[in-house]
């Protein structure tokens, strides 16, 4: 059986690495290959994160770079006919929600090629967001969805998704995180930024809506130099690329203060052990709502919803919305003593490859 999964932007390659081991224990029936899209690319990243997470090369590098949604999804997908057609696979995994997502399953569905959605599901109910977009089309034109919480299963249900074609299987983010445990209680990050275990906040910020936008730029950053002065904690701020660009283009790289620390991105490892040292982390991500709820620690949602309401209803993360001074009181309650006690959500236990691929073979 060919299997070609694609990865697009960083997240994927933390959900494509647990798949590609579990593969590796069927050698002898399946034939799977990666194609990188090169959506999002940045040599240094990449390379830390293939070397990392212990990927191989990937076999197909399409090279798309950025772009409007339209121009790069229609490059993206105008690349991977190329592959498929030559390699004719019988099976194309998609991970998550980024173009590369929707543009490879279109180009699979549309050439008669079976699709299988890992993370399908997931639902913000925000159409402004071209992230729900590309999940809600994808999951539509899927032959496996992938499910990792139980609103997933309900919303695919809602919709009218055939049941026998939806699988909970838990969540692949959290197989990684497992495997790599060892390596990132390792990790001498926290040390390495001068940071004390439990006592600083970690930030990351990179929606449009939030970093966009001067104003609301400047905003972020007094918030976050509020909570670092009244809370008593430094901050460690890894910043996005977009992030520090708009820093520079709207003249704000002035009024982050001394307690708020800036940084280049991050690598797999090393975030991670921040991540499960830090007092609070607050964020408008979608993957780190679901990595502190299973490390325990308090999150921050600076967002008006979340396509993972599992980790609000039972893990550690807070849904605060968009007012700063909100999310300030917050974060000054949490840091405080008051952070709610979360528990790990149901499937999340480092197995969830596995029964993906279990699944795969079992309908090939």
């Amino acid at each position: 059986m060919k299997i070609i999964s694609v990865v697009g932007a960083r997240p994927n390659f933390i959900k494509i690495a647990p798949l590609h081991k579990a593969f590796q224990g069927y050698n002898d029936k399946v034939e799977h290959t990666i194609c990188h899209t090169g959506q999002h690319f940045d040599e240094k990243m990449s390379k830390v994160f293939f070397d990392e997470l212990e990927m191989p090369r990937p076999d197909f590098y399409l090279g798309v770079g950025g772009g409007t949604h339209a121009s790069q999804t229609a490059r993206i997908m105008m690349a991977f006919e190329e592959v498929v057609e030559q390699e004719k696979p019988e099976l194309v995994i998609v991970p998550g929600d980024v173009n590369s997502t929707i543009a490879c399953s279109l180009v699979a569905s549309k050439l008669g090629i079976r699709v299988a959605h890992v993370e399908a599901g997931l639902r913000s109910f925000d159409r402004e967001m071209p992230e729900e977009i590309n999940r809600v089309l994808t999951d539509v034109i899927s032959d496996f969805l992938f499910v990792t919480e139980k609103s997933g299963m309900e919303n695919l249900k809602a919709e009218g998704i055939d049941s026998s074609k939806v699988f909970f299987t838990g969540n692949v983010m959290i197989d990684s995180l497992v495997h790599y445990m060892p390596k990132i209680d390792a990790s001498s990050s926290v040390a390495d930024f001068g940071l004390e275990p439990g006592n600083f906040v970690l930030a990351t910020f990179h929606r449009p809506s939030n970093v966009d936008d001067g104003g609301s730029l400047k905003r972020l950053l007094e918030m976050l130099g509020t909570v670092a002065g009244s809370g008593g904690k430094r901050i460690l701020f890894p910043v996005h690329p977009r992030t520090r660009n708009n820093i520079l283009k709207f003249g704000l790289d002035g009024i982050v203060p001394g307690n708020v620390i800036m940084a280049d991105p991050l690598g797999y490892i090393e975030f991670l052990s921040l991540v499960k040292r830090a007092a609070l982390v607050v964020t408008d991500s979608g993957g780190i709502q679901e990595e502190t709820t299973f490390l325990g620690v308090p999150c921050i949602t600076v967002r008006n919803n979340t396509e993972r309401p599992v980790t609000v209803e039972v893990g550690t993360n807070y849904l605060a919305g968009t007012d700063l001074d909100r999310v300030a009181s917050l974060a000054l309650e949490v840091m405080g003593g008051g952070a709610k006690k979360g528990s790990v959500p149901e499937l999340w236990d480092g197995k969830a490859a596995e029964r993906i691929v279990k699944v795969l073979l079992e309908n090939s």
